[in-house]
């Protein structure tokens, strides 16, 4: 099945921060990958924008190191494609908090050819320089109706910095301007769950609390928090992961049918879900911490952020729940930890029991299981219910049928493109559905809030888990005492 590539059009797109690491790792090497695969059209222009005193030919030659180091395998590229899409990129030493450097990007920009590109501004930098880069870009005459800021989250640290940032941004840029980036959302398999959802009559009668039993979200990690020590020590899993990530993940497993397929339609929708949430006790919380390994080699999470008091979480598990006719009495159980047994992230939608079962007891339970496998192989499992092959009575066994993006859709799909490569490419075409509005990003601060202030009142010190397993045994009994369990995190 052969993919279709769409070219956007001309485009000038502005990173700032364009030496970091985020650009190195992701920004660029996507770009690149539309250039090669030619969505993005050789009269558009990369600017990079830093501190760094570099000129054009060095930045050139560190994009042409990124692009080695961390472009995704798979794919192919024409001979001398590099050095054509290295021709689109320029580079301006800039001071975000000056004036250094911005008198020069925006005569760059004046030069460059085509009036009618549309300009887009990546802020590949920390949210307390975001207020100022808006600033000079308005100042500068840089901020006309046709241009688009990108920014990366943390969306605030609470609902109060969050509305704070939100108004910086809205005296420069209108909300349709604005792009809150979320590369979960830009996962294949992510927005294929909107398709089996609402294309297919199969799912959608069945997606209710009268045939669904509970829904598993797991996004599980190896790594321990090494380079990020201080932002984690202060964030923890509730605001790196569960309030922007996985809320978002929810709101697309349990929102309403849009009423077309529309930014602010489909945005509307998840709005009404975070809404909609119910507050969660403690004891359907569970926090942990992971321990030093057992051979010595990696240091525990309190070792890591060289905080020997710290009471951060790098584990959380909760139960929650939708207040609505469509959820009502559906148990939502989200987990995220850092140094667990393996990287994957899925969402599982647990069916119920047949109502009757006319093969007996000795047939067991089995029940219907359709799971999301977001990463590291994206693809989609139904679970049934079959006979057991073999004489000797009616034995029923559960197997999946497996559609593996990779193997489903045949050789075409084997390079999935990563979910910056996608966004970016909404971002020019002015695309905002799969980026989260002001207000969604404050419904969701206004629900963690309450959770982690109560963490603080009550003095809640995390439990300890192992590096490598599952989590603490206490988030295993967070389903066992609903006389459920947690998938297993597959390998």
């Amino acid at each position: 099945m052969a993919s279709r590539v769409i070219p956007v059009d001309p485009f000038v797109l502005v990173i700032f921060g364009g030496t970091g690491d985020l650009a190195r790792r992701k920004i660029l090497p996507a770009l690149f990958r539309r250039f090669c695969d030619g969505q993005m059209e050789d009269n558009s222009a990369i600017i990079g924008a830093a501190r760094s005193d570099l000129d054009t030919a060095a930045y050139r030659q560190m994009v042409r190191e990124a692009i080695v180091e961390f472009g995704q395998e798979g794919g192919s590229c024409e001979a001398g494609t590099m050095e054509a899409f290295l021709e689109t990129v320029h580079y301006v030493s800039i001071d975000a908090r000056g004036e250094t450097g911005w008198s020069e990007l925006a005569g760059l920009l004046d030069k460059l050819p085509g009036e009618e590109r549309v300009r887009a501004f990546y802020f590949s930098v920390g949210p307390s320089l975001f207020g100022d880069l808006a600033e000079r870009l308005h100042c500068h005459g840089m901020a006309g109706s046709e241009a688009r800021i990108v920014v990366e989250k943390p969306f605030g640290h609470d609902l109060g910095t969050a509305k704070a940032l939100n108004k910086t941004l809205a005296q420069h840029f209108d909300e349709s301007q604005i792009y809150r980036i979320d590369h979960y959302l830009g996962k294949e398999t992510v927005q294929n769950l909107m398709a089996i959802r609402f294309a297919n009559m199969l799912f959608e009668p069945l997606w209710n609390a009268q045939y669904i039993d509970h829904i598993q979200i797991t996004v599980a990690e190896t790594v321990g928090v090494a380079g990020r020590e201080d932002y984690y020590d202060h964030a923890g899993a509730m605001r790196d992961m569960v309030q922007n990530h996985i809320m978002q993940l929810l709101c697309l497993i349990a929102m309403e049918p849009p009423a077309k397929f529309e930014p602010d339609a489909v945005r509307d929708e998840k709005l009404k879900v975070i809404r909609a949430l119910e507050d969660v006790p403690a004891k359907d919380i569970v926090r942990g911490q992971y321990l030093e390994s057992d051979d010595g080699s990696k240091p525990g999470f309190r070792e890591h952020v060289q905080n020997p008091e710290s009471t951060t979480e790098s584990f959380i598990a909760l139960k929650l729940h939708i207040s609505n006719w469509r959820w009502a009495g559906t148990p939502f159980y989200l987990r995220t930890g850092k140094r667990l047994k393996s990287r994957t992230s899925e969402i599982a939608v647990v069916f119920k029991d047949a109502p009757h079962s006319i093969f007996g007891a000795e047939a067991g339970r089995h029940c219907n299981i359709l799971t999301i496998v977001l990463q590291p192989n994206e693809g989609i499992e139904l679970g049934v219910t079959i006979k057991e092959p073999g004489p000797g009575g009616m034995r029923l066994v559960d197997v999946p049928l497996d559609m593996t993006f990779s193997e489903a859709l045949g050789p075409e799909a084997e390079f999935v493109p990563d979910a910056y490569e996608r966004l970016i490419m909404d971002v020019i075409r002015g695309n905002q559905t799969l980026f989260m509005r002001g207000d969604e990003v404050e419904a969701a601060w206004a629900w963690t809030d309450p959770i982690i202030a109560e963490w603080g009142a009550r003095e809640d010190t995390p439990v300890a888990y192992d590096s490598g397993s599952s989590g603490p045994v206490e988030a295993l009994a967070l389903m066992h005492r609903d006389g459920r369990r947690w998938r297993e995190i597959r390998k």
